[in-house]
């Protein structure tokens, strides 16, 4: 069976060593989310994932989500949970105080939202798809709106949906054919919408879908895509539920994986939707979901991910197979445990090198989702927005990449017990293997680092991350103790300076060459930005290894050596790749495959 508790431990040493988490309560609005306030939050979410949503896990898995004549429903005890996950207030923690939230900080929220996913990543689908509508809706929606939806979005009455894909196109959102037409201050909203994630369910008394659609005079593409609010009932006089409107789920699908998430395809038949934002802004209001999505969906990797280094981790200790090379370990048992051998050890490495690495990068960069919204300072705002923008593709990719290469990896190590389902591996890397595809395949986000975050204010948002780093390696690379980790840190940051400039100039000439390098390239930099997070957490362990907790910090230093030698060496052979160009990929031609 798998096995989870949350690593409680790791969120204080990347929130209170690591980083200046203390620092999130000098924010204006945030001044309660001090570090007891934020130990205590965690502590209780931590309660509700390992108690209430774990045992969930594997039934809603095998049971799945049930379909008949328009109505959908979730698993056994899924209603109950949610209904405990609402009167706790976890749908309101990092909520606006105006419309009933918490307002404690992102910070706090992604470390939610790992557990969340760590511990039932199909339950987690429906609170997260209404925490982007929330987003959308706060950023772009009318005050009018904001004060009919959003009190309920928050209390989790109501729940939320982002409906862009159709039958005929996903990725290229402008070849959409969802139709609004003007109609008495409203609009009639027709068309079909696919892989609708929590399009229905019995959750909630009401959903509200968040809809991409054109206007009579809208221009071709995506500059002529404007976004709906269309409720499934059209709220009454009174604020409450009114009529049924003309949205109905025709079909579920039969997934390989978080199937106890029901993805729907939605009919929309003349549905009563309202303007968000401005006509034919669709694209940017519905990016502010989206954005927050794949920051969402690369915690969904790493929860996965640490899920699977638990079990393989639990496995690895107790099973009984062969002698250790250099002599038997355990001499009063018939044979040592897995974890003497060589090769189980460089899997859980390498597990626990991603895991670790994902999470401090995860806090380092929530922690400029809060100062780009709440610090007094335009300019730090303004930075710290170009951070979270250039990593957002890096933060997708690499975590859900990293889960899926992680949760096969438990199934290595716990062999034949990995493949069968009663073990729990199995269903990790089929829910883990989702979350590479949605809310933008992982090639779209390398395509969005080198086409769209590198040339973007004439590469300002680059020099976000590149700045640090240089000041990080000239403050640190002359301490003998410390050249061990800075110095392939430094070797990893030249090479992606080297690959930056091959890519923005063979791009210019040619755009075949950057799409031909995107994602080498993305991996290239996730891996430079790991190796950052690796050294910078060495530099805080070393100071510490003869304190009561000298274990702990043994492990991160441990693992960081183990990050440096055995998996940061992958960034010569990237950059080998880039060299290479886009001829090896496009000369062949397309009838000869």
């Amino acid at each position: 069976m798998t096995t989870y508790k949350a690593p409680l431990r790791d969120y204080r040493f990347v929130l209170e060593e690591l980083f200046d988490g203390a620092a999130l309560a000098r924010l204006p609005g945030y001044e309660e989310a001090t570090a007891d306030t934020i130990r205590a939050v965690l502590e209780e979410g931590a309660r509700l994932c390992e108690e209430v949503l774990f045992p969930l896990n594997r039934p809603g898995d095998e049971e799945g989500c049930a379909y008949e004549n328009g109505v959908v429903r979730t698993p056994k005890g899924f209603k109950e949970a949610y209904r405990t996950f609402c009167a706790g207030g976890w749908t309101a923690l990092a909520c606006d105080p105006a419309y009933g939230g918490q307002g404690l900080p992102h910070t706090v929220n992604f470390c939610l939202e790992e557990m969340i996913s760590s511990t039932n990543l199909s339950f987690g689908m429906y609170p997260g798809l209404s925490h982007g509508a929330y987003r959308a809706l706060l950023l772009h929606g009318s005050d009018e709106q904001k004060q009919r939806y959003l009190p309920r979005l928050v209390d989790g009455s109501w729940s939320g949906t982002m409906c862009l894909t159709e039958p005929h196109c996903g990725t290229d959102l402008g070849l959409i054919r969802t139709r609004a037409e003007p109609a008495e201050g409203a609009y009639k909203i027709s068309g079909t919408k696919i892989f609708i994630s929590a399009g229905e369910h019995d959750l909630t008394e009401n959903i509200l879908h968040l809809v991409l659609a054109r206007l009579p005079d809208a221009p071709a593409g995506t500059r002529g895509i404007s976004l709906f609010l269309v409720p499934k009932f059209l709220p009454g006089a009174d604020g409450g539920i009114g009529a049924r409107n003309g949205v109905r789920c025709g079909s579920i699908e039969h997934k390989m994986g978080i199937k106890a998430s029901a993805t729907c395809v939605m009919n929309f038949d003349e549905a009563t939707g309202f303007l968000v934002g401005k006509p034919h802004g669709g694209m940017r209001a519905m990016f502010s979901m989206m954005n927050s999505a794949r920051l969402g969906v690369a915690l969904q990797g790493l929860g996965l991910g640490e899920t699977a280094y638990q079990s393989a981790r639990a496995y690895a200790a107790e099973r009984l197979q062969g002698r250790s090379l250099s002599g038997p370990k355990a001499k009063d048992k018939p044979a040592d445990p897995l974890i003497v051998h060589p090769d189980i050890r460089r899997m859980l490495l390498i597990m626990k090198a991603q895991n670790e690495a994902a999470r401090a990068l995860a806090a380092w960069i929530g922690i400029h989702i809060d100062i780009a919204e709440k610090h007094p300072d335009p300019a730090e705002r303004e930075a710290a927005e170009d951070l979270v923008a250039l990593m957002t593709p890096i933060l997708k990719s690499q975590f859900t990449d990293g889960g899926f290469a992680v949760a096969n990896l438990g199934v290595q190590i716990m062999g034949g017990h990995g493949y069968i389902r009663e073990q729990g591996m199995e269903q990790l890397v089929r829910d883990a293997r989702i979350t590479q595809i949605y809310e933008g395949a992982n090639g779209i986000q390398a395509l969005d680092l080198v086409g769209r975050k590198l040339p973007m204010h004439n590469g300002r948002l680059l020099r976000r991350f590149f700045h640090p780093a240089e000041r990080f390696i000239a403050a640190h690379k002359d301490d003998p103790a410390l050249q061990e980790f800075v110095l392939p840190f430094a070797k990893a940051f030249g090479k992606l300076q080297q690959a930056t400039v091959l890519v923005a100039q063979r791009g210019m000439r040619d755009p075949e060459e950057a799409g031909a390098a995107a994602s080498d390239y993305l991996r290239l930099f996730a891996l430079t930005a790991f190796a950052f997070m690796w050294a910078r957490m060495a530099t805080v362990s070393l100071p510490k290894l003869g304190g009561d907790e000298a274990w702990f910090y043994k492990g991160k230093l441990a693992t960081a050596r183990f990050f440096m030698n055995r998996m940061l060496p992958e960034t010569s052979s990237l950059l080998t790749i880039i060299s290479a160009g886009a001829k090896p990929l496009m000369a062949l031609e397309a009838e000869a495959f």
